[in-house]
């Protein structure tokens, strides 16, 4: 079988190669450069923010948010436990502890749950949210926006208005995505909370390769976060610093992909938008398949395509799909194995831990990238339909 389609690749046909190879006749190839500055303004101008920061990856600006958020090791920090581990491993980075929250159908964070726990399982103490069983403040919530959905970000800020709690978006799968409707109507993913965070992973909707992104609700907070990601420094001739800082500043050639990918942003969603429904209106006619469905009050950046699989009904399992898709050419994937249950963190908190088991047993990831053509749709749903 020569047919290979892979689950999710990069999309260069824009004015990559131009940028890049400007920025290497310029000699500008490193930390400073004028792509920088433009992709941070250009990002700025899409997400409607005044300003951005860019960093060398999503994780590296989880941890400035987290750093900005106040958070240490005499805290605790809220975070989901289907994600990728990426999203919650900053929490270590900064000594805190992590408490795992349980999903909703929809992949993101259960807001029920969220607001059962601090209800039931912690007090206000001096407006500060105190764990009763640990006795330590929860500072924060890294929220989630999973495959290009959004959280419930309504509930959620009621909660972290009523608990005195930070909340830093993970926007790294949700470029693009936006509500429609409802208090944040027109607001896109990672800008509501007080920090959102951007992935421009090989695999994302648009990438740099590696690279990240920051924006915040406090200007200041993200003019500090600019500073700690260039080694703080205070004076940059004679090498002043004021504080501990980090070396997580975005390349100029990272950033002169990133400013050709955005460009292209609006039309790598349509085609993704156009491919996601061909493969909904094909999975209709195969039992015991299902495809996750976008939140209704929202534009979707249609990041991830994931079938939920009934293997009582379909003939195949998670495990056995995955082996036959990949011996036809076509490559998918299971969601992430729950963090809580990972070494790192199996003496964490986990509290009432339901959906995101089930799903972790009924969750596929097919093809997505914005260059599948109808064809490469037509033939997995072909390989599907035929087992």
């Amino acid at each position: 079988m020569n047919k290979f389609i892979p689950l999710s690749v990069p999309n260069l046909k824009g004015n990559e190669l131009k940028y890049v190879v400007d920025a290497v006749e310029k000699e500008w190839v490193s930390t400073g450069g004028s792509y920088i500055n433009d992709f941070e303004k250009n990002i700025s101008k899409y997400l409607n923010v005044d300003e951005a920061v860019a960093c060398q990856s999503g994780t590296a600006g989880l941890h400035l948010a987290l750093i900005l958020s106040g958070v240490t090791s005499e805290n605790e920090v809220i975070v989901p436990t289907l994600t990728f581990i990426a999203a919650v491993n900053p929490v270590k980075y900064v000594g805190a502890d992590p408490i795992f929250m349980d999903c909703d159908d929809t992949l993101t964070m259960d807001v029920e749950k969220l607001k059962e726990f601090c209800d039931v399982e912690c007090e206000l103490v001096d407006d500060k949210l105190i764990n009763k069983t640990t006795g330590k403040h929860i500072k924060a919530i890294i929220v989630v926006h999973v495959f290009g959905n959004i959280a419930n970000m309504e509930e959620i800020m009621t909660i972290s208005k009523e608990y005195n709690l930070m909340v830093i978006e993970d926007a790294t799968e949700a470029l693009g995505t936006k509500y429609i409707s409802g208090k944040y109507d027109g607001k896109y993913a990672g800008t509501i909370g007080d920090f959102g965070v951007y992935s421009f992973n090989g695999n994302k909707i648009i990438t740099t390769g590696g690279g990240g992104m920051m924006v915040s609700t406090n200007p200041e907070l993200l003019k500090k976060a600019k500073y700690l990601s260039t080694q703080a420094k205070d004076d940059e001739l004679y090498y002043i610093h004021g504080e501990i800082g980090y070396n997580y500043r975005m390349t100029n050639l990272q950033a002169a992909l990133g400013v050709a990918q955005l460009e292209q942003l609006d039309k790598f969603i349509k085609i993704k938008k156009d491919n996601y429904n061909l493969y909904k209106k094909g999975i209709q006619n195969i039992d015991g398949i299902n495809i996750l469905d976008f939140n209704g009050d929202i534009n979707p950046n249609y990041w991830f395509y994931s079938l939920i699989i009934d293997s009582e009904i379909y003939p195949l399992n998670i495990d056995e799909a995955i082996k036959y898709l990949q011996s036809k050419g076509i490559q998918t994937r299971p969601i992430w194995n729950l963090i809580h249950n990972q070494i790192p963190y199996k003496n964490s908190r986990a509290y009432k831990i339901e959906k995101a088991q089930y799903y972790l047993n009924h969750i596929l990831n097919i093809p997505c990238s914005s260059n599948l053509t109808t064809e490469d749709v037509n033939y997995v749903l072909s390989i599907l339909k035929n087992i």
